[in-house]
């Protein structure tokens, strides 16, 4: 039985002893300056151990140089700590965070050495170090993994001889891959002279696993000498697979644990379950699940059985009905990344020997449940999918890769440091040697882009109508983006926002995007907008094409029941795919949008956005909105341009005229720069400009105009025209390379078609073309004249109150009535500044004409 040592039980309690010690507090978000960043991490453990209230047990042994068990009270946790002397390195822990971040210690091995400390004479005997007699070969964590040999004070000449063989003494006795298979040997020899060697058992698990990786290379290149080219694999499915496809395959299995972050629309399913069918046949598999959004799960059945004559089963109902699916034999089982981490247990008592991962971006963020949940699933092989590993920030490609191998980028802290930079004031203000890190993920990250496989793929064009914005829309536009600009000034001014504030800035970016849809979507009665409109002016010119198909996204489901009711209207049939919509029913709408000819529609929200195969029913691809992500706008035009289309893909993006849509198109750049810096070796150095937050507040005014949005705002077309729609849309088909058609408001600019597929930002980059220049008088004439008109139809304020509702909509706009006096006030638009600087020029040219005798 494990007993108590006098440490857990008469010691300071950890509070108490941090109050007594003296030393200044290590800050956790900036290093300090006399500290190298090693040395700083390290005191960041110390400090949070020392002030820990665990559990501890001593597991029997030396009194000190022993083994202990720490327990975590809260988690329930409980970590087998070794010590063996003082200093960073000479201890071992069972935590995960010991054996990644390459610093030799924790915090429960500070833990455990304060506790030891306050025990008599437990400090001087680790000041001593470890002094057992017998030797023993561990796993050295500090500074990457390394198997090293630690000598017994019984240690003998001829054992240290023996020792010398295999280990190298100058490099501090440690072994070389190359010589692992000489350990057996030694520990043969050392008990045949009588002294004691002991073996960890990690060191035993990390040699296996690095022979079983040289042997499972052997038999894959053994099997397939001629790669993709080799017979067998004509046959390995039940469809053919196009080269590079095999080749992802090939690598998945050949690494044991892959990621495949080939572009969308290349196929990665398809390599994923040729990669199950190889594990199964050469490696043994026998056990594999899928782990997938929920809206895919039937899709991933639909596709194993299409490609493969595997049986697979899907995962759902109640926690009971779960429990029974998992204790059936199943070669696969498919699961949602929700119910896999309320299922952990029984995954585990299921033991799955291959897990593949599909839309793994699901985990970018390492702190979330489903994150932690998914690295304590422990499988020998590994195949994880996804076309944006990064899309944000470099921590979230890190959080990735730790599911497929958690030494492969080494500990967290060390990459962000080699690869941040920082200002003085130690903030993030951008990323350096990004290709340093595609260098290392080489091993076990496969890659393509669509133009490396573009004979294969068909063109793609993409379109950006500007739509112009009612006097309705503008209204809650510019009243929200009043509300940015007022949390921005307070930003510049203190560089602070409260939580509160947080949460009234994202309301009121949200409204603004919503508004640039329809009115209809902040208030849920009125329907001002033009977007669904020339949806239907667009649609009707692809439907001339018999068999033409169109994919319409929305972020938001309201402005599908716009949609929907202009649909009905002209009898056009449709399927809406949203969030909302049951698994089980998922796939049925899929396949009625692909194989019924009359369903000419299929809507989404951007729960569709991911997964989907839509190549073969649709060629056009229509964005109601625009997203801030443009992973999630490739997202979505992934489900259309991929492999299997065999007809070029029109992408058209709606966009609000001079709205905040309009400035999101400009701050697409920065993400997909570091996006491509990282993993497909474009710009090696990528700069935020400030603090994360900075860069955030910045990107907010950049997108809103939040820093003019006090001042007086331009006067749009809306104040000098009736609120009606514009007339439909000139047919897109015809518009070639640098083209632009103008009408009633909107500009389509088209992307060249190239050999090379259009990134987004080509096309939806491009600015209206400037207007041409005006009449000076024109503005002020117009402004006079729908202020007479509009003035002398306003009622008087005790007229038929029937004639007031009918007219307030024009009036309100420029007269107010205080709700007090009842007095009524005039409120004018004011021309933009160019015009009014016009105007002031032709007025000065009339007084210097009037000058002259």
């Amino acid at each position: 039985m494990p007993r108590k040592t006098a440490a857990s039980s008469v010691s300071p309690s950890p509070k108490k002893t941090a109050r007594q010690t003296a030393a200044p507090r290590v800050s956790r978000s900036r290093r300090p300056e006399d500290m190298e960043v090693e040395d700083w991490q390290i005191a960041l453990r110390r400090q949070f151990g020392r002030e820990q209230e665990f559990h501890l047990d001593h597991l029997g042994g030396d009194p000190v140089f022993a083994e202990y068990a720490v327990t975590n009270p809260a988690s329930k946790r409980c970590y087998r700590v070794v010590v063996r002397g003082a200093q960073p390195g000479d201890n071992s822990c069972t935590c995960p965070d010991f054996s990644t971040n390459d610093l030799g210690t924790c915090k429960h091995i500070e833990f455990t050495l304060a506790r030891i400390e306050k025990t008599p004479g437990g400090q001087s005997a680790l000041q001593r170090g470890f002094r057992l007699g017998h030797s023993e070969i561990y796993l050295d964590y500090a500074r990457r993994r390394t198997v090293r040999l630690r000598l017994g004070a019984n240690s003998t000449p001829e054992f240290r001889t023996l020792a010398a063989g295999l280990f190298d003494e100058a490099a501090g006795w440690a072994l070389s891959p190359a010589r692992f298979a000489g350990l057996p040997s030694l520990l043969d020899l050392a008990a045949s002279i009588g002294h004691e060697l002991r073996c960890n058992e990690d060191v035993l698990a990390y040699i296996a696993e690095h022979r079983d990786a040289e042997s499972r290379r052997r038999r894959i290149d053994q099997l397939y000498p001629e790669g993709v080219d080799s017979p067998l694999l004509a046959e390995l499915l039940k469809e053919r697979m196009y080269p590079y496809q095999l080749e992802g395959a090939l690598f998945a299995v050949r690494a044991g644990r892959a990621l495949i972050g080939d572009e969308m629309g290349l196929g990665k399913t398809v390599q994923a379950i040729a990669a199950m069918e190889l594990f199964a046949r050469h490696l043994g598999v026998e056990r594999v699940l899928v782990i997938c959004p929920t809206s895919l799960k039937h899709q991933w059945k639909r596709e194993i059985a299409r490609f493969s004559t595997r049986e697979a089963q899907v995962i759902g109902g109640l926690r009971a009905q779960r429990r029974t699916a998992y204790r059936q034999e199943m070669f696969c089982k498919i699961a949602n990344y929700e119910s896999v981490t309320r299922d952990l247990e029984f995954v585990d008592a299921w033991a799955p020997d291959l897990v593949i991962l599909d839309e793994a971006q699901r985990i970018k963020n390492w702190n979330t449940q489903a994150a932690r949940a998914l690295k304590r699933i422990a499988s020998p092989y590994a195949v994880v999918l996804t076309g944006t590993p990064l899309e944000n920030r470099l921590e979230e490609l890190i959080s990735i890769v730790q599911f497929v191998d958690q030494y492969r980028l080494g500990p967290t802290w060390k990459l962000l440091h080699q690869h941040q930079k920082t200002d003085e004031h130690g903030r993030v203000i951008g990323y350096c040697d990004l290709d340093k890190i595609n260098t290392t993920l080489s091993a076990i990250l496969l890659r393509r882009r669509k133009a490396e496989v573009l004979t294969q793929l068909p063109e793609r064009v993409d379109n950006t109508l500007f739509v112009e914005m009612t006097a309705q829309q503008r209204e809650h536009h510019e009243d929200n983006r009043e509300i940015v600009a007022r949390i921005a000034q307070r930003w510049r001014n203190t560089g602070y926002l409260s939580d509160a504030d947080q949460k009234r800035l994202t309301c009121a970016l949200q409204n603004m995007r919503m508004s640039c849809d329809s009115t209809f979507l902040l208030d849920h009665e009125t329907d001002h907008g033009h977007k669904a409109n020339e949806l239907m002016a667009l649609l009707e010119d692809v439907f001339e094409q018999p068999g033409s198909k169109a994919v319409v996204f929305s972020q938001w489901l309201r402005m599908h029941e716009l949609i929907v009711r202009r649909l009905s209207e002209r009898g056009w049939d449709y399927v809406l795919f949203h969030g909302g919509v049951p698994a089980e029913k998922r796939g049925a709408l899929v396949d009625r949008f692909n194989e019924k000819e009359a369903c000419r529609v299929f809507l989404s929200t951007d729960a569709g956005g991911v997964g989907l195969n839509l190549q073969h029913a649709a060629a056009y691809i229509v964005n109601m909105d625009m997203p801030w992500n443009p992973a999630v706008l490739e997202q979505r035009i992934g489900r259309v341009h991929r492999l299997g289309q065999t007809r070029g893909v029109q992408v058209v993006n709606f966009v609000a005229q001079g709205s905040i849509e309009e400035g999101i198109l400009s701050l697409l750049a920065f993400k997909k720069s570091l996006f491509s810096g990282v993993l497909d070796g474009g710009q090696n150095e990528v700069f935020l400009e400030g603090s994360r937050l900075s860069r955030f507040m910045e990107s907010v005014e950049q997108a809103t105009g939040a820093a003019n949005a006090l001042e007086f705002e331009p006067l749009s077309e809306e104040a000098t025209a009736p609120d009606v729609a514009p007339p439909p849309l000139e047919p897109l088909a015809s518009t070639q390379a640098g083209d632009v058609k103008v009408g009633a408001g909107e500009t389509a600019v088209a992307a060249a078609p190239s050999a090379a597929p259009v990134e987004p930002e080509t096309a939806a980059a491009a600015a209206p073309p400037a207007a041409p220049p005006l009449d000076p008088w024109g503005p002020l004439l117009n402004v006079g004249l729908k202020f007479l008109q509009e003035l002398g139809q306003a009622p008087a304020a005790g007229g038929d109150h029937v004639a007031r509702a009918a007219s307030a909509s024009s009036v309100a706009s420029w007269v107010e009535t205080d709700p007090h006096t009842g007095q009524r006030f005039l409120k004018l638009p004011v021309p933009e500044p160019q015009t009014v600087q016009r105007l002031a020029d032709a007025l000065q040219g009339v007084l210097n004409g009037l000058r002259k005798p």
